[in-house]
Order: structure tokens, then sequence, then C-alpha cells
């Protein structure tokens, strides 16, 4: 029988791995604040050191918050989509990924976003992307029509009921601005794109109001190719292009 090889891990892994559990099973809750460093060496049975990576580690992660010589030890962090933001932020910065990509997966998910709210979305949550779109109309040309934009896509997440989908959304869309923002500024007409952009909802909050999930995703995903594929090189257009039609 042959075997492979096994990969070290250092103390301070060990310690950041129980701690995690402990606060994603709920043991540790935000708000509440781990044991003193003294304390914590004694319980895992590490040095000073171990504690103190472990805790670096942890607040990198946003999971808990230490201040140096604070007695009451590191307070755990409520969940935030600033750690996964950071994550994808970084990862699109890789050679290996692009604008394309990144937008292929925001089609994906947007898509999918519309089909379920236009099942699941309440009265509420279609008053809240109804009236969104009016500000958009309202303030078309200004900034405030980018705000309204935003809450419009925000109440299209939340009426899934995911929220999963709700902190992905926010991240991959953050991220997709960042990567054109420059050329949205100096967009030749940028008053032409707003406006295409308040065609394609006004069509989409129709298609969740009347309930039909599939021409929403459709549409979804068609505005957002229309409006940012001419900022993706061809080769990348091309893996947009198998989404456009698709339901799911």
């Amino acid at each position: 029988m042959e075997f492979e090889p096994v990969t070290p891990v250092r103390a301070y892994e060990r310690v950041v791995e129980q701690i995690e559990d402990a606060v994603l099973s709920g043991r540790i809750l935000p708000g509440e604040r781990l044991s003193s460093e003294r304390d914590l060496m004694v319980q895992f049975g590490v040095s000073r050191s171990t504690v103190r990576e472990a805790l670096r580690v942890l607040q990198a992660a946003q999971i808990v918050r230490s201040r140096p010589g604070d007695p009451r030890g590191p307070e755990v962090l409520a969940a935030s989509p600033a750690a996964l933001h950071k994550s994808v932020r970084h990862l699109t910065r890789a050679r290996h990924m692009g604008l394309g990509e990144v937008l292929q997966f925001r089609m994906l998910l947007e898509g999918s976003a519309y089909l379920l709210a236009a099942s699941l979305r309440t009265d509420a949550q279609l008053d809240e992307m109804a009236a969104a779109l009016e500000a958009m109309r309202a303030d078309l040309g200004t900034s405030e029509f980018s705000r309204a934009d935003v809450a419009f896509h925000d109440a299209v997440a939340r009426a899934t009921g995911n929220p999963m989908i709700v902190v992905c959304s926010e991240v991959v869309r953050d991220v997709v601005l960042e990567l054109i923002e420059d050329k949205l500024v100096h967009a030749d007409d940028r008053h032409a794109l707003m406006r295409s952009s308040l065609a394609h909802h006004t069509e989409v909050l129709a298609a969740v109001r009347d309930g039909d999930g599939a021409l929403a995703c459709r549409l979804g995903r068609q505005a957002l190719y229309d409006y940012y594929a001419d900022y993706v090189p061809e080769e990348g257009r091309a893996k947009l292009r198998p989404l456009l039609g698709a339901e799911s």
C-alpha cells in the first residue's frame, strides 16, 4: 500500500481552526470576547508567539478584532462581506482572471437572482424595485442614477431570500465596476448607456412583476452583456455569449 505525502500543519493553524469552528458553530457569538493571550496560551498549550500569529490570521480574515494590550481579549466580529470582497478583488488581479470571467460570473449570479425573485418576491420588495426604477428615471445623468441602480439590484437580491446571493451579488458588482470605472467615466456617451440601462431595468421589472422568471433571467443577462461587453476583449466576450438566452 502507498501513502501520499502529508502537509505539515503549524500550531497556529490549529488554533485558528478551533476558534473559527467555535465562531461558525455559534458557540462564540459576535460581540463576545475570547480569553486573554495568557489564557489562550494555557488552553491551547502553545507559546505566546503562536497565539499572536493565530490572532493576526483571524484579524486579517475579519473574524476577530484584537487590540494590543486590551485586557478583555479579542472581540468576535459579526459576519461581513468585506473579507469576501477582498478575496474576490485579489483574485481578479491574478493574471489568469480577467473582466470577462468576472462578468460571466455576475451574469450567472444575477440571472439566477431574477429567476428566483420572480417567484419569491413580496409585494413590498416589488415596490422597492419600482421605487428604485423611478429614482433612476428621475435622475438620469446624475450620480443619483448609480445609487438608484444599486438599490434596484440590492432589492432583487434580497427578494431571493438567500443571504449568500445578497453578499455575492454586492461583491461581484463592486468588483466589475471597480475594474472598468475609468472606462465608464470616459465613455463617449454615458447618457446613452444610462438610457439603455433604464430600458433594460424597466423590462426586467415587468417580467419579475408578471412572475416570468425565465424572461427576467434572460433580460437581466442581456442587459449586463449590452452594458459591459464592449469593455471586454473579444476572446472574453466569447465566454459570455453562451449565457445569452440561457435560463439557469
